[in-house]
């Protein structure tokens, strides 16, 4: 019986990265996409930065919450995402729009490889149920992201 209150498996502990590791990311989508919206001059590209800010702070709140629920407490562990704003902040007006989409698109995709993951190690219903009403969006977003790129090159 010792420790036993204390005692996390595995699961458990999957399930604390994912909430832990998925605000983060979305944290920094979020920083990087509202230096976006100031600094670039491209228009598809402040446009697309609001969506993602839109739909990173619905699902930064989201996780907020089930984590609140399940007593997580979702910390700051994530020093990448501080590189990121250094480097958008110091871009020039050239470089700006590459920069954040290329930090934009690795975001997202470490994000869909988060949900991926989940999706195949919970049996968790309501974490399950959040991978499939935001996976399909991340997808879509990733996907905006590449094309602009690809159109900018």
């Amino acid at each position: 019986m010792k420790n036993q209150s204390f005692a996390i498996n595995q699961k458990e502990k999957t399930e604390v990265f994912f909430f832990i590791s998925t605000a983060n990311l979305s944290k920094g989508i979020i920083s990087k996409s509202l230096i976006a919206q100031q600094k670039s001059s491209d228009v598809i590209v402040k446009q697309l930065s609001q969506r993602i800010e839109f739909k990173q702070k619905q699902l930064l709140n989201e996780i907020t919450r089930m984590a609140d629920l399940k007593l997580i407490v979702i910390t700051e562990i994530n020093a990448t995402h501080k590189i990121d704003m250094y480097n958008l902040t110091d871009a020039g007006a050239n470089d700006f729009n590459e920069i954040y989409l290329s930090a934009t698109k690795e975001a997202l995709n470490d994000q869909i490889e988060l949900f991926e993951s989940i999706s195949r190690e919970t049996n968790d219903k309501k974490i399950l149920e959040l991978v499939l009403r935001y996976l399909p969006e991340q997808y879509k977003l990733l996907r905006e992201t590449e094309r602009i790129i690809k159109q900018n090159v």
